[in-house]
């Protein structure tokens, strides 16, 4: 079977707002939320540089015990989905009596795994660790809680694949929902923003030392790009069944017109343009578009020099010649690295219902790979159709979704 899988809900809480109404203006502002973290320095990093996400109130949400196997990205996670779940008008007595799944990308808890060790090493007592830390220490922590907190009894599934976890779990959960077996399915992403959490790539000269300007630090396309700004946050999609959720009368936000994916093969660390072209192609093949059928490209670019230049190229052989706008959101958010993909989405969703491409902030100077391109530097007003929304990792993982405005039935 071959259903019509549209998103019903959609919930953000990340270092642009806590909810969709701030983050809407942010995007359509431009305004970054990039700046100093001095707990990195302290704790030996090269950047302090980050996405400052505000800590989340849960204490109106959930009791102790159950904040206790929460971990930092779950509780962002948890905030997004709530409010995913009011949006699409999903209450507590109607996932008691309906199936729904839950499939969410998430690649570390460090924090979780760090504290435990440091009381192992104190105190030589594992009881004392807490009755929460090892299910908040879990790479699958985000999926188990929400699946526990929302009583949710369909697929349960984390997807971990570095940074194109959250897209991978977008597209996972279309395919869930398009073959029928399941009706209503929360896709999401979810990452930590702690110090501990990103000190491995600081190592790695990762991460823009342009520690003078925060704002300007993340650069995408930008010639005087540097690398790039770890961020993070929670973002989460209610995918439906059409029909079950025109049966339901549910508010439908777009539609999930493809999914397309590839893996490089080659060096853990190193981008592909062929990679990326071909997770595109797929997309595009998957949804039945061409390159022309796009009106928005939300593209990867996190702004370090191989990955931005290998998508530009990729994006330059595709999209050029139509002329299609392009812009990274990581400009303004920094790298949301396991949530990105999903975040990118709910960023473009918010374009298209309010009619203007978000801007690629601090473009100045194209980078050679990118002048053919039509990068948005700042807030244009357009109505938006059609997004292709990119998302790549470490390791070669590729991801592509296509999302598009909701015409109808049959439409």
């Amino acid at each position: 079977m071959n259903r019509r899988v549209v998103i019903t809900g959609i919930g953000i809480y990340s270092c642009l707002g806590k909810n969709l109404d701030e983050v809407m203006l942010s995007l359509y502002r431009g305004k970054s939320g990039i700046g100093i973290d001095p707990a990195r320095t302290v704790y030996g990093y090269r950047s302090p540089l980050t996405g400052i996400v505000a800590s989340p109130d849960l204490k109106h949400l959930i009791d102790r015990r159950m904040r206790q196997s929460l971990p930092e990205e779950g509780a962002y996670a948890l905030i997004s989905a709530a409010e995913a779940m009011h949006t699409a008008g999903i209450d507590e007595d109607y996932r008691i009596n309906h199936e729904i799944g839950v499939i969410f990308g998430n690649d570390t808890s460090a924090c979780a795994v760090i504290e435990a060790h440091e009381v192992m090493r104190e105190k030589k007592d594992s009881m004392l660790i807490g009755s929460g830390g090892a299910f908040r220490s879990m790479t699958s922590t985000v999926s188990m809680n929400l699946s526990t907190l929302f009583k949710l009894r369909g697929i349960n599934l984390s997807v971990a694949a570095a940074c194109a976890s959250g897209s991978h779990a977008v597209g996972i959960g279309y395919m869930f929902v398009r073959s029928g077996m399941q009706e209503i399915v929360l896709c999401g992403g979810a990452q930590e923003t702690n110090f501990y959490s990103m000190a491995g790539f600081d190592g790695l000269s990762a991460f823009s030392m342009r520690v003078g300007e925060p704002e300007k630090a993340s650069r995408p396309f930008d010639i005087n790009r540097d690398g790039l700004v770890p961020s993070g946050g929670g973002a989460s999609l209610i995918l439906e069944d059409e029909e079950h959720a025109l049966k339901r009368g549910a508010t439908i936000y777009g539609e999930v017109a493809g999914y397309g994916f590839s893996s490089n093969g080659g060096p853990i660390y190193q981008a592909s343009e062929a990679g990326a072209t071909l997770s595109m192609e797929r997309a595009l093949a998957n949804a039945g578009m061409k390159a022309a059928d796009i009106d928005y490209i939300n593209a990867h670019a996190t702004s370090t020099q191989q990955g931005d230049r290998c998508e530009a190229l990729a994006l330059d052989k595709l999209f050029a010649s139509s002329g299609t706008p392009v812009s990274s959101t990581k400009s303004m958010t920094g790298h949301e690295c396991w949530m990105a993909g999903a975040g990118e989405i709910v960023y473009s969703l918010l374009m298209m219902k309010y009619n203007f491409i978000a801007p690629n902030i601090n473009f100045e100077t194209p980078d050679k790979a990118a002048e053919r391109l039509n990068i948005i530097p700042e807030t244009k007003e357009r109505n938006i159709g059609t997004v292709l929304s990119n998302s790549f990792g470490f390791g070669g993982t590729n991801s592509t979704v296509i999302i598009k405005k909701y015409n109808g039935i049959g439409g």
